[in-house]
């Protein structure tokens, strides 16, 4: 089952731009872009726990598992 990340619509809910989640994890704007553009990109658990920090999130709210039509 494909898994979508949520980075967006959390960072968007507490309105944390694209940039200061840069600036904050330390993870590249250009990352942070791609993640947003395609939420189903493939990222490091590095990458998740350093936005979950971020965000003040635990990292398994970062992620869903969706069906695969859904995906498609």
């Amino acid at each position: 089952m494909p898994v979508r990340l949520k980075v967006k619509e959390i960072a968007t809910q507490k309105g944390i731009s694209q940039r200061q989640l840069s600036l904050r994890s330390g993870v590249t704007i250009k990352n942070i872009q791609k993640i947003y553009r395609r939420p189903y990109s493939i990222v490091t658990t590095e990458t998740l726990d350093k936005l979950a920090q971020v965000l003040g999130v635990d990292v398994s709210e970062l992620i869903e598992s969706v069906e695969t039509q859904e995906h498609d």
